[in-house]
C-alpha cells in the first residue's frame, strides 16, 4: 500500500435461498488516496474469497461535471407557493424567486440551483418534501 493512503474490507453475503452458503460471499478493498475524493481517485479491487484470487480491479474517477436541480411545473401548485419555497428554502430575493416561478409555469421547469451531485440530491428531497416536483440533472445536458 501507498504511503498516505488508507485500507478499508468490507465483507458481504449472499442471498439466503437453496443452494447459496455463507462462503459464498465477496471481500470488497478499498484502496483510498489521502486526497479529496474530487481531487484523486478511488482504487476498488474485488476478492473472491472461495479461492482468493483476485477478479478485477477498475478505477474510480469522479468527473468536475456539476449538476442541477430541475424543478417542473405541475397542475397542482400555486405560482405563489412555488416562489415562496424558492424565498424560504434557497434564500432567493422576490425578484429572483418570481423569475424562476414564471420560467417554471412557463417553459415548463427551471434551473434553481447548481453544485456536486450530493448537495443538488439534498434540495430536491427538500423540494419533494414541498410538495415541488424537482429532479437532479448533469448541467451539461
Amino acid at each position: 500500500m501507498l504511503p498516505g493512503t488508507q485500507e478499508a474490507a468490507v465483507a458481504t453475503r449472499s442471498p439466503p435461498w437453496p443452494g447459496s452458503s455463507p462462503e459464498h460471499g465477496q471481500t470488497r478493498r478499498f484502496v483510498l488516496s489521502g486526497e479529496p475524493w474530487h481531487a484523486g481517485a478511488v482504487t476498488q479491487t474485488l476478492d473472491d474469497t472461495r479461492t482468493g484470487t483476485e477478479t478485477g480491479e477498475r478505477l474510480l474517477v469522479a468527473p468536475d461535471v456539476p449538476w442541477v436541480v430541475l424543478v417542473w411545473d405541475d397542475p397542482v401548485n400555486l405560482m405563489s407557493y412555488v416562489s415562496w419555497v424558492f424565498r424560504s428554502y434557497f434564500g432567493y430575493a422576490a425578484a429572483e424567486s418570481e423569475r424562476l416561478m414564471m420560467q417554471v409555469h412557463t417553459t415548463g421547469r427551471a434551473v434553481v440551483a447548481t453544485g456536486p451531485r450530493e448537495a443538488m440530491e439534498r434540495h430536491v428531497e427538500a423540494l419533494h418534501d414541498f410538495g415541488l416536483w424537482a429532479t437532479v440533472a448533469k448541467a451539461d445536458e
